[in-house]
């Protein structure tokens, strides 16, 4: 194979942008994390990215010769009603988020009956090129409201004579995004001591 791809299905756009669903009370999750601790965090709770999944994917070619990237194409593995599970949100209140705009985002909306990778405004569409000395990173925000999704990545390369498609998922199992309007939905205040209902931190 003459390309890789790691894939960080825990990346925070911004630090006001991510949300977890997890099947327990307030009173038994941890704090927050930050960025890198996401992904210990939700093993740790059992969670679910909600609302929105935000991806970055390094592609890499394994050596000296350019590989096409022609495409990235959703697969949705399995499809269920949204999660009846509380909403958690990753920021503390009062902290400014911010957010950059990368080069190369994708936007998805798993709520479609075909999903597929449309770039953002701005953004430049596939093909793109990649060797071992100039790897690629691309970002993508899948969105559902409506449903709980099971879905992963195909992607479509090409290297002189050769082609062939590589799939891009979690560590072997699929990425998972559910809906979570009308969840209950909870913060943790800065200085605080455990999540509370959100919107109902007063800032000093």
């Amino acid at each position: 194979m003459p390309v890789t791809v790691q894939a960080d299905p825990y990346a925070w756009e911004s630090p006001c942008s991510q949300r977890y669903l997890a099947d327990k009370p307030a009173s038994g999750m941890r704090p927050p994390p930050l960025e890198e601790g996401a992904a210990a965090w939700v093993a740790a709770h059992d969670a679910v990215s909600s609302g929105q999944q935000y991806l970055r994917l390094t592609v890499q070619g394994t050596g000296a010769e350019t590989v096409v990237v022609d495409g990235l194409t959703v697969r949705v593995a399995g499809k269920r009603a949204p999660l009846a599970w509380n909403d958690y949100a990753m920021a503390y209140p009062g902290v400014g988020c911010g957010g950059g705009v990368q080069t190369r985002a994708f936007a998805v909306s798993l709520d479609s009956a075909r999903p597929s990778l449309a770039p953002e405004p701005g953004n430049d569409d596939f093909p793109f090129k990649v060797s071992e000395s100039d790897p690629e990173v691309y970002y993508i925000t899948a969105s559902v409201s409506a449903y709980d999704v099971d879905w992963y990545l195909e992607l479509k390369w090409s290297s002189g004579d050769r082609s062939g498609t590589l799939t891009v998922d979690d560590e072997g199992r699929p990425f998972r995004t559910s809906g979570n309007k009308g969840r209950p939905a909870y913060e943790f205040p800065i200085g605080g001591d455990g999540w509370v209902p959100e919107g109902t931190t007063k800032l000093d």
